[in-house]
Formats: C-alpha cells, sequence, structure tokens
C-alpha cells in the first residue's frame, strides 16, 4: 500500500479531518507518542482540517482530554489542510469521505497515491468497504464518543506501524 515510502529515513504523515481540532489532533497525538516504536523510518506528525474554522485554536477539550488519559501529552493547534500538504507530507491520512472527497480536489495527479484512510491502516479492516474505514466525527458528543474514536485510531495507527516498519 505504501511502498513507495519503503527505504526512506524519515517520513511526514499528516492527519486530516473537517475542523482539524478532533480527529486528526488525536490520530496525530496518538502517532506523536507512539512512533518511537519503529526504529525506522524517522516519523515527523502534522494534521490540518479540511475546513477553517477553527484555524489558531487548540483541541476540543474533550479530544485532549481522551488522549491525555491514556497518558498522551501533545500540543496542537488548528490549521487549513492546503495544496502545499501535498509536497511536505509524505503521507496523507485521512478521517472520513468528505475529508477525502476535499483532500482529492485539491491533489494534482502526481500526489493523490498518497492519501489513504486511516483506517485502511487497521489490520482489522484490510478488506473493508470505504463506508466502514471512516473514524466518525465525535464533535459535540458526549465524551464515550472520543473513547470510541480513540480505540479506532490506535488500532489503525498500530497497523500503520508495523507497515512502515517492514
Amino acid at each position: 500500500m505504501i511502498d513507495y515510502l519503503k527505504g526512506q529515513p524519515e517520513v511526514t504523515i499528516s492527519m486530516v479531518c473537517m475542523g482539524n481540532i478532533c480527529r486528526s489532533p488525536m490520530a496525530a497525538a496518538i502517532l506523536f507518542n507512539r512512533k518511537s516504536e519503529i526504529s525506522s523510518p524517522k516519523i515527523i506528525v502534522d494534521s490540518s482540517g479540511t475546513g477553517a474554522w477553527h484555524v489558531g485554536e487548540g483541541p476540543n477539550p474533550m479530544s485532549q482530554q481522551t488522549w491525555e488519559k491514556h497518558g498522551l501529552q501533545y500540543d496542537h493547534t488548528a490549521k487549513k489542510f492546503s495544496k502545499n500538504d501535498f509536497y511536505s507530507s509524505d503521507l496523507i491520512l485521512v478521517m472520513d469521505s468528505s475529508n477525502y472527497s476535499n483532500v482529492m480536489a485539491l491533489a494534482n495527479e502526481d500526489v493523490k497515491h498518497k492519501v489513504f484512510y486511516l483506517r485502511q491502516f487497521d489490520p482489522e479492516l484490510k478488506d473493508a468497504k470505504i463506508e466502514n474505514l471512516e473514524v466518525p466525527d465525535p464533535y459535540s458528543l458526549p465524551i464515550g464518543h472520543f473513547e470510541a474514536v480513540y480505540e479506532m485510531i490506535d488500532k489503525a495507527i498500530t497497523g500503520l506501524l508495523q507497515e512502515l516498519s517492514r
């Protein structure tokens, strides 16, 4: 799936959701805190949103509370995804079909191969249909939804790290 990254000493991975305050910063926090589980490649973590509503803001408090409950530390300021992100990132991982469509609408042919759903890396979802790969947006929902999202993202990152270290 990501054979084009094989042998690279360093890989920049960008997580993308809608507003860049719930799912993508949580995914970035998990990957940032787990990246030392593999010795190569060195992983640089980034995140952004397809919308600009929250640019300059910190993470959603319940998102941050969830990752901190799991012992993770991560600093985040929301930003909007741009065409330049295709060239500063080696791998772009989106949370849902809307994010995928919005990101692909900005992509030139030469960079489309970099865009995947994050959950495509979940080993339990190898043959899943696209609608089953989405990470639901927990924005404005109770904390339990953030925990469910955390678990989905964590499983996918386990698979991503396995794939990168092969």
